[in-house]
């Protein structure tokens, strides 16, 4: 008996194969032509492509910084200065968008009429307005009415406020802060650690048990920061009229932190208020019938199933915060958006710097994906 042969034209995995292969020609090939154009306009112009330029002296100051720089280092280390002011933006605001988000979120679905109408109007404004609108507002509006130095607004635990900006106490570079934040990292892995194992545990009296280890593990991490680490308190010098210590937010930072913060905040709310309604209410009874707490019931029974709906909608809310950092150069905010458009109108070299540009968000974009993709899988329902 002789067997029956599918002609390959015919054959479905062969069909896909060809044409992921006509698709990848074809984006070759579009490559091509497009980089065949960019040298032949760029020859017809009289212009170079390449990236020597960098170590040039960037001849230009830069106000807010999180390494030393001055005008005379090159324009790649002035580069290096705007990605590290943006991740710096990006990495508090996620954080801190996250906790506003998650409180307000709660808050929108709270039994109290009061609470539950505040973050309404919250979560109202802050999405329905632009964002530049909002920066614009906290810039111009909050920040930059602050009182002068002189002047300074003096809050509990050695914080001031003033046109500088904002002053906080913080750690100092020291082996005592080392080992305090090592601890304090330790710690905070093993709360962790502990809290997926309960979650995990089909053994219903470890599942609702307080473990001690984790009240001694956050008292621990909560002992490491205020005895372990040696503080610098912000103190005026009336001699010099300046602040010395501690660590200073300058206004266009804080105003951008706070921008992003806020914006975002609302529009993680709404997806974490449609995540725990997404819980089907028998959970939320059947949690009350067995006589557990509220909080319990949010903490062990609604959030972690709430969560496998938020987090893709979450990943498009950190992607847009991570892109909407570049509207820091409307409020003088240094930022890699910032430095490369003045690298590129001082050396006319605008298509190099709008490739870094591109180049570092599609980085971090990405980044942002696959962590957020990992943790997605990780609390989705694992099929046996």
């Amino acid at each position: 008996m002789s067997e029956h042969t599918v002609p390959l034209w015919r054959d479905r995995r062969v069909r896909e194969i060809a044409l992921q292969a006509m698709a990848l020609l074809g984006v070759i090939g579009v490559l091509l032509v497009l980089i065949h154009n960019l040298r032949f306009n760029l020859g017809r112009l009289g212009l170079k492509f390449g990236f020597d330029f960098l170590e040039r002296p960037a001849s230009f100051a830069i106000g807010d910084t999180a390494i030393s720089f001055s005008p005379t280092d090159s324009y790649r280390r002035a580069l290096w200065v705007g990605l590290l002011n943006t991740l710096r933006v990006m990495v508090l605001g996620i954080v801190l968008a996250t906790i506003l988000g998650i409180l307000a979120g709660i808050s929108r679905i709270s039994s109290n009429w009061l609470v539950g109408q505040v973050a309404a109007v919250y979560v109202q404004v802050f999405r329905n307005t632009p964002l530049l609108l909002q920066l614009f507002f906290w810039y111009f509006a909050v920040f930059l009415k602050l009182p002068r130095l002189e002047n300074r607004l003096v809050l509990p635990g050695g914080i001031y406020l003033s046109k500088r900006g904002l002053d906080l106490p913080w750690p100092a570079l020291n082996w005592r802060t080392a080992i305090a934040l090592l601890v304090i990292l330790a710690s905070i892995g093993g709360v962790i650690a502990l809290w997926r194992w309960q979650l995990r545990s089909s053994d219903p009296e470890i599942v609702g048990r307080r473990s001690p280890w984790l009240l001694g593990l956050g008292l621990l991490a909560l002992g490491a920061l205020v005895l372990g680490l040696d503080w610098e308190i912000p103190e005026f010098k009336a001699e010099t009229s300046n602040i010395v210590g501690g660590i200073n937010l300058s206004p266009e930072f804080a105003t951008l932190l706070v921008g992003l913060t806020v914006y975002t905040g609302a529009f993680i709310a709404e997806v974490v208020r449609a995540g725990i309604q997404s819980v089907p209410k028998g959970q939320w009874e059947a949690a009350n019938a067995l006589g557990l707490p509220s909080g319990l019931v949010m903490r062990l029974v609604v959030f972690p199933q709430a969560l496998r709906v938020m987090i893709p909608p979450l990943t498009s809310e950190y992607l847009n915060l991570a892109k909407n950092s570049s509207l820091a150069i409307a409020i003088g905010y240094s930022d890699i958006y910032a430095i490369a458009s003045t690298t590129a109108n001082q050396t006319g070299r605008s298509l190099e710097m709008l490739l870094t540009v591109m180049a570092a968000y599609l980085t971090i974009n990405l980044l942002i994906s696959l962590t957020m993709n990992r943790i997605n899988r990780s609390v989705q329902i694992k099929e046996r």
